[in-house]
């Protein structure tokens, strides 16, 4: 399970989103109050509270996905579903970041805004490196 690349890939993937995500701000707003993971549930806005939630499952999914190592199928679609929320998570934040209210000076953005980024380049190694093991499965069955 450790020795394979592919889960240092999704630790990895779990590390930015459940931990990092902590720590770095998404943003800081006018009045000074930076939106980490941790704050999102505090907000009146349906998108915000989401952002934390879609965070913590791509992290729980990351996880969820290390531990079906013997099941590379199952791995591989949870992956892609992992894709798709970051690719939510960077829309809503991208579009966040441009809509602020009170938007009348220029706000500072913070580091985890590309988090879903990293996490998506993150799975697609993962899902690269599932193929090729799935693909070598495949070719020992073949010689037997």
């Amino acid at each position: 399970m450790i020795q394979r690349i592919q889960t240092l890939y999704l630790l990895s993937v779990f590390v930015i989103t459940g931990v990092l995500t902590n720590f770095f701000s998404f943003f800081t707003l006018n009045d000074g109050v930076s939106l980490f993971l941790t704050n999102t549930i505090m907000y009146n806005s349906v998108l915000v509270k989401s952002v934390g939630v879609f965070f913590v499952l791509s992290a729980l999914m990351s996880l969820v996905a290390v531990f079906s190592y013997k099941k590379r199928q199952n791995q591989f679609v949870v992956n892609r579903l992992n894709i798709l929320i970051n690719f939510y998570l960077l829309s809503v934040l991208m579009y966040l970041s441009l809509t602020l209210s009170g938007e009348t000076q220029i706000s500072e953005k913070g580091i985890g805004i590309y988090f879903p980024i990293v996490n998506i380049v993150l799975l697609v190694m993962a899902n690269k490196a599932i193929r090729k093991d799935e693909d070598l499965v495949k070719s020992v069955d073949r010689l037997r």
